[in-house]
């Protein structure tokens, strides 16, 4: 029998509730005289530094951290996020290096936000708000100066398997360009599962056989180079997208290059969530105002041999370079797939000393770059270590198999091993010139 709410009754809930709502809304003096954290003055700030570049209207985060309404109806709960350091998702371990993209809150200001939730979230004096934060509508970067989206969208299926995707777009260009920011935007984000997109300069044999301006896979090539180079390419990267990446935005002087005439190769790597989709992701660039003194490219770290065993929970898989010439190193995108546990950058010393200058405790759901805050000049014959490790056991509550040997492979139950590394070398140099070695002169293929 439904249970009946007299009229006297519920005024007496909606007074009680009202008078609730009061409470949240206004400072109140704990007994010790000690005034609460207030919304406007205290909390608001920490939000705009810390939260908002997810946290509106358009962006990746499920709901907005801007008005004060938005966040008093979810106090509690970001109070028990940020005390757990759940929020904002940062995986570095704290021990090995700093980095300038780090958006960790300190002791101090998750106290605060504990407080004023403890305090029922009072609002405190709107005129004691910080200006709003500018922000470009659509982007976290400068207004691009020019978009470049795949040309046609994807037609993406409700389940199933998707192959790596390929989409060529010319840029356009009728000069040579440096690029100071950039940012991928996928049109589905819950799609994406990564992006990668490739400068193909006018004179790379790079996918020659292959469409532009639609999408295609390595299945759709009919030569063998075509099919080859749908899975493998030595091309320089204009940039990386995982959910959860940073846009690039290069210190002062340095920058990327991308050649007159060149075509932007986006590399797509879709996964269906129930119902059928489209994508038609884009990229919007800033251009440098002059030309930079050092040139941005970007390096990998990688091991696709390997075989990890059923159950295994810490199987370890490491990947080494030497580097050819000069280069400052400036960050890092680790990248790895379901199984990943932890991914290590390191410097292996002349007598086989170990320098740790990143460790990530891996989250494949939140793939992220870290930027150091001081560029590190390495010199030639500097050897570069990646370290990563996994976890294939039933401890895994992401495992989708434990009971299966995992290899190298494009689809998420499958495993990737990637090192992304940022390096920023003479302006004269690009990705094959900077690999001769002093005294070397291999060809360019």
């Amino acid at each position: 029998m439904p249970l009946k709410i007299s009229t006297l009754a519920t005024a007496i809930v909606l007074v009680i509730f009202a008078a609730a709502h009061a409470r949240v809304t206004r400072v109140q003096v704990k007994p010790n005289g000690v005034t609460p954290p207030v919304f406007y003055r205290d909390l608001l700030p920490i939000l705009q530094q810390h939260c908002q570049s997810c946290h509106r209207s358009g962006e990746i985060a499920p709901m907005p951290l801007v008005s004060y309404d938005d966040v008093r109806s979810r106090a509690h709960e970001i109070a028990i996020a940020v005390a757990k350091r759940k929020m904002p998702p940062w995986f570095a371990y704290p021990r090995f290096g700093h980095f300038s993209n780090d958006p960790s809150l300190t002791e101090a200001e998750i106290q605060k936000i504990v407080a004023w939730a403890d305090a029922h979230a009072p609002a405190g004096d709107a005129q004691d708000a910080p200006p709003p934060r500018e922000w470009v509508q659509g982007w976290n970067i400068s207004q691009p100066d020019v978009i470049v989206k795949m040309p046609k969208p994807v037609a993406l299926p409700a389940h199933g398997d998707i192959e790596y995707t390929y989409e060529i777009a010319p840029t356009g260009f009728a000069e040579d360009k440096w690029v100071q920011m950039s940012e991928i935007r996928p049109s589905s984000r819950e799609n994406v599962h990564h992006a990668v997109v490739y400068i193909r300069p006018p004179d790379s044999k790079w996918l020659r056989h292959a469409p532009v301006g639609v999408p295609f896979t390595a299945s759709d090539m009919t030569d063998e180079d075509s099919r080859h180079g749908a899975h493998w390419t030595d091309s320089d990267i204009l940039l990386v997208y995982a959910p959860g990446s940073s846009p690039d935005n290069w210190p002062a002087g340095m920058a990327k290059f991308v050649p007159a005439g060149s075509d932007l190769v986006f590399q797509m790597h879709y996964t269906t969530h129930g119902h059928a989709a489209s994508d038609q992701t884009g990229v919007g660039i800033v251009f440098a105002n002059k030309p930079p003194t050092q040139r941005v490219i970007t390096l990998q770290l990688t091991n696709d041999h390997f075989v990890i065993p059923p159950g295994a929970d810490n199987y370890r898989v490491e990947a080494r370079g030497t580097l050819p010439n000069d280069a400052t190193l400036l960050s890092f995108f680790p990248h790895m797939h379901l199984r990943g546990k932890q991914f290590d950058y390191n410097i292996v010393g002349a007598s086989g000393n170990i320098e740790t200058l990143l460790r990530v405790n891996y989250d494949f759901y939140w793939q992220l770059s870290y930027r150091l805050a001081e560029p590190r000049l390495l010199k030639a014959g500097t050897m570069l270590q990646a370290v990563a490790l996994y976890d294939n056991s039933r401890n895994n509550l992401h495992n989708p198999d434990p009971d299966a040997s995992v290899r190298w492979g494009d689809q998420t139950y499958d495993e990737m091993m990637v090192g992304f590394f940022d390096v920023a070398v003479r302006p004269d140099l690009d990705k094959w010139k900077y690999f001769i070695r002093p005294g070397a002169q291999p060809d360019k293929p």
